[in-house]
């Protein structure tokens, strides 16, 4: 082999790894954002299909290639590699919402996807030599990166499991060791975030408490936080739980073994992995179903129809806007600067403010009172940390500047949450404007409640972002049907685009009031 020959193979050969690497990565990036479900994944690649495609037709280049030369000599392979550094461009990592996490297990996937990498091309090279043919092949090992995350999941399965065991039995032994821990479990479709930062706040006038941080409410997320944090110097641990299919919230619940519940609300989020909406409450409700029959008590939201219909033989504890429950709040004022109401509770009555707008906050600050106030805190210490309360942020996070306010609800993605975050923003006096790629994982129902979204912006907005050519046809579909004008909406490329958007439009000397309404996570196109 001549040293230019060489010099070209050396040069593929970078090249190949490179992009097989690039590649690798995105692909473990989406298939960690898909929590490690195949099926997750493979929903995935169908609804990214051209996507993916692109990623790869640099590559099909490189195979062809070869193909069409039929020999390995120096020019073939500097043509192929061009086309692989090609496909590196392309493949450059963008600027991602929530990076890869290099945890111990991407870094056992990535270690066993490495080693089948190497068999298979040996496998190749052993087989059938130099020629042309092992370079082509070869070659779609970069296409391979496609599944191999996934594939090296699957063989490192038993050893995943047998990881996760000795966690969770660890986890298992911290909370038995502390048995004056009292574990108050939150779920819901949405609202228990918002709610556990609002409880933590109330509950700490009185006890020392700790809560899952973000939002740490997978199974191996509340682990970590136990076997990480959990000590017995705390009194109360504020257990957020999440779940995307049936039986999830059990399998957190059988490991904190929660004396108390609030479920915060159901409704259709995460339709396409849990089908049903019967499902959904099925798998909010095994909180209420794991507490203890004698003691135990579930705090149920009653303003939620899935809620109030289900039935439920536990100690319970309602709580609403309006009357007719356990805990209720009447009298609300909602103003740019904050919401005044009164929250009852039997003969008992009190004044509350909070710099929090809109009545959805209300409704989460008076679950969190509801809970506060049962384990033993009294009306009127909870005054003043009703007063300070926070907003979480990105979740209706008000933003003030000069010339500009931004409503922050980007973490916000079901119909109800998208709803008063209109509600917010029809608040405020100034020129008012969406921004929103619609919200996802909504299943069948997904176009259907995007367009009544739309429909309901173009009752408060006073222009319309639609963000993703893609996600904005239900919304732009719902502002047409309300006869809302052309000229006042914008389909945007990405938020990027959208936020330029922003900057250029003219209000005429009106104070910009922007509104950003779920911003898609990674795994979705923009």
């Amino acid at each position: 082999m001549d040293i230019l020959r060489l010099i070209a193979v050396a040069v593929l050969g970078m090249a190949l790894g490179a992009s097989c690497g690039l590649n690798f990565i995105h692909y473990m990036h989406m298939f960690q954002l898909n929590s490690y479900h195949a099926d997750e994944q493979f929903r995935w690649i169908g609804k990214n299909i051209k996507d993916v495609i692109m990623r790869h037709v640099f590559t099909i280049g490189a195979i062809l290639t070869f193909i069409i030369c039929g020999e390995t000599n120096a020019s073939t392979c500097f043509i192929a590699a061009a086309f692989l550094f090609l496909n590196i461009v392309f493949s450059a990592p963008k600027k991602a919402k929530k990076k890869l996490v290099f945890t111990p297990r991407v870094m056992r996937m990535t270690v066993t996807s490495v080693i089948l990498y190497v068999l298979l091309i040996l496998l190749v090279f052993l087989t059938l030599g130099m020629g042309y043919a092992s370079l082509a092949i070869t070659m779609c090992v970069q296409i391979l990166t496609l599944v191999m995350a996934m594939l090296a999941n699957l063989i490192n399965k038993p050893i995943e499991l047998m990881i996760n065991r000795h966690y969770i039995n660890d986890a298992k032994r911290i909370i038995n060791g502390l048995p004056d821990l009292t574990v108050v479990g939150l779920t819901g479709s949405y609202g228990k975030t918002s709610t556990k930062f609002y409880l933590e706040k109330l509950l700490g006038a009185k006890y020392n408490v700790l809560m899952t941080p973000e939002s740490y409410n997978t199974t191996m997320g509340v682990v970590k936080v136990v076997r990480g944090q959990l000590n017995a110097t705390h009194e109360i641990f504020l257990c957020e739980m999440g779940a995307k299919n049936v039986g999830e919230i059990k399998e957190i619940c059988d490991i904190v073994k929660p004396k108390h519940g609030i479920i915060t609300s159901i409704g259709p989020q995460h339709l396409e992995t849990f089908k049903s909406i019967d499902n959904i409450i099925k798998t909010k409700f095994e909180l209420a179903d794991s507490l203890p029959d004698n003691d135990g008590i579930i705090f149920l939201n009653y303003d939620n129809e899935y809620i109030a219909k289900h039935e439920c033989n536990k100690n319970k504890v309602t709580y609403s806007l309006g009357g007719g429950t356990d805990y209720y709040a009447d009298n609300i004022s909602v103003s740019e600067n904050g919401t005044q109401f009164t929250v009852h509770n039997g003969n008992e009555e009190k004044q509350f403010a909070t710099k929090l707008i809109g009545s959805h906050n209300v409704q989460n600050i008076v679950g969190a009172i509801a809970v506060a106030n049962t384990l033993g805190v009294p009306f009127a210490d909870l005054v003043m940390p009703v007063k300070r309360l926070e907003c979480v942020p990105h979740r209706l996070q008000i933003i003030k500047g000069t010339n500009k306010t931004i409503i922050d609800d980007a973490f916000n993605s079901n119909p109800t949450g998208a709803k008063a975050a209109l509600d917010t923003l029809a608040v405020f006096d100034g020129f008012k404007i969406l921004v929103s790629p619609g919200m996802v994982e909504l299943g069948e129902k997904e176009y259907e409640l995007n367009k009544r979204f739309g429909e309901q912006a173009a009752e408060i907005c006073d222009f319309v972002i639609a963000v993703g050519e893609r996600e904005a046809v239900p919304i732009v579909d719902g502002l047409k049907a309300k006869g809302y004008p052309e000229e006042k909406t914008y389909v945007a490329k990405n938020l990027n685009d959208a936020l330029a958007k922003v900057e250029n439009i003219k209000t005429g000397g009106e104070k910009k009031i922007v509104l950003l309404e779920n911003d898609l996570p990674d795994n979705y196109s923009e």
